[in-house]
C-alpha cells in the first residue's frame, strides 16, 4: 500500500527561500501546494509534481478560498510554511505609514491569517507544523530598517505565543531566523534608502544604502548561499524532533552576543560604526572594483 503523502502549503514560493525548499520537499514525496501572487514565476514547479496557485496573502477571503479548497482536495494539511515577506527600509520618519503597514500586514497579519485557516483542521488531526520564517531583525533592530525589524519583532512574538497555545492540541510552530543570504534584497535595499538621500539630514544613509547592495547580494561580503535557509525550512519540516527555532546566517550569533553583554550604548556605537564608518566604507571599496573586474 502506497504512503499517504504529507501536505504542505508554502507561501512566497516564487523565488528564493520558497521556490527551493518547494522543490525540496516535492523530491522528498511531499505534497506541495505552492502560493504567491506571480503565477508565471512558478511555472516550472509544475514538473516536480507541485501545484502552484496565485495567492494575495494580504487578502482574507483569498486566503480562505485556497485554504478550504486544498482541505477540500486533499484532507488534510501537515505543514503551514509563512514564508512570504516584504520590506521598504528608510529612516522611521521619512517611510510611509501606507508602506508601514504593508510590511505588518504582508509579515504579521498574513501569517496569523493562513495559520487561522489550517489550525481547526490541525487540531482535528491532532497533528501539524506551523513554520514562520522570521529574520534575525526581529532579534536585533536593522539599519534605516524600523519598519521591516518591527514586523519581525511582531512575528517573533507571535510565534512564541502561537507555540505554546497549540502544543496541547499535538502543533508544533517553529522559527526559521536567518541572517544575510545572497539575493536581490541587497539592490531592493539601496533602491529603498537611496530614493530618500537626496537633501535627507541622514548624511549616512547614502553609504549605508551602498553596504547593503556591498553585502547582501549574490557577490556580496557577507551574503551566504540561499540554498542553506531552504535546506533548514526542509529540515524543520521533515525531522521528527524539530527545534522551536533555526538561527542561522554569518554574524548572526556574534551580532545578539554584543546586544545582550554590552551595555546598550556601546552596541549603539558599534553597530553605527559597522554600518556607516570606515569599515563600510571599505568594503563599498573593495565590492565596486570588485564588480567592476567582472564587466
Amino acid at each position: 500500500m502506497k504512503k499517504e503523502r504529507k501536505v504542505v502549503i508554502i507561501t512566497g514560493a516564487s523565488s528564493g527561500f520558497g521556490y527551493n525548499a518547494a522543490i525540496m520537499l516535492a523530491q522528498k514525496e511531499y505534497k506541495v501546494y505552492a502560493l504567491a501572487r506571480r503565477l508565471e514565476l512558478m511555472e516550472e514547479l509544475k514538473k516536480y509534481d507541485i501545484t502552484p496557485i496565485c495567492l494575495d496573502v494580504t487578502n482574507d477571503e483569498n486566503c480562505k478560498k485556497v485554504v478550504n479548497d486544498i482541505i477540500a482536495k486533499e484532507g488534510r494539511i501537515d505543514i503551514l510554511i509563512n514564508n512570504a515577506g516584504y520590506g521598504a527600509l528608510g529612516p522611521v520618519e521619512n517611510v510611509s505609514i501606507d508602506d508601514a503597514k504593508r510590511q505588518m500586514d504582508v509579515n504579521v497579519y498574513a501569517v496569523a491569517r493562513l495559520s487561522k485557516e489550517v489550525i481547526p483542521q490541525m487540531r482535528n488531526q491532532h497533528s501539524g507544523r506551523i513554520i514562520n520564517v522570521t529574520s534575525v531583525a526581529g532579534l536585533f533592530a536593522l539599519y534605516y530598517g524600523g519598519w521591516y525589524s518591527a514586523s519581525k519583532y511582531a512575528l517573533e512574538g507571535l510565534s512564541d505565543a502561537m507555540r505554546l497555545e497549540l502544543k496541547k492540541f499535538g502543533i508544533r510552530v517553529i522559527k526559521i531566523e536567518p541572517a544575510a543570504f545572497a539575493s536581490n534584497w541587497g539592490i531592493i535595499a539601496k533602491k529603498s534608502l537611496e530614493q530618500y538621500a537626496d537633501e535627507s539630514p541622514y548624511e549616512d544613509i547614502s553609504v549605508v544604502a551602498k553596504l547593503y547592495e556591498a553585502t547582501f547580494t549574490k557577490k556580496g561580503f557577507i551574503a551566504k548561499d540561499p540554498i542553506i535557509a531552504s535546506k533548514k525550512i526542509v529540515k524543520a519540516s521533515i525531522k521528527k524532533h524539530p527545534k522551536t527555532r533555526y538561527k542561522f546566517g554569518r554574524f548572526s550569533t556574534s551580532r545578539l552576543l554584543m546586544k545582550y553583554l554590552l551595555p546598550t550604548k556601546l552596541t549603539d556605537f558599534f553597530t553605527t560604526r559597522l554600518y556607516s564608518g570606515k569599515t563600510a566604507k571599505k568594503m563599498i571599496i573593495k565590492y565596486e572594483k570588485k564588480k567592476n573586474e567582472n564587466k
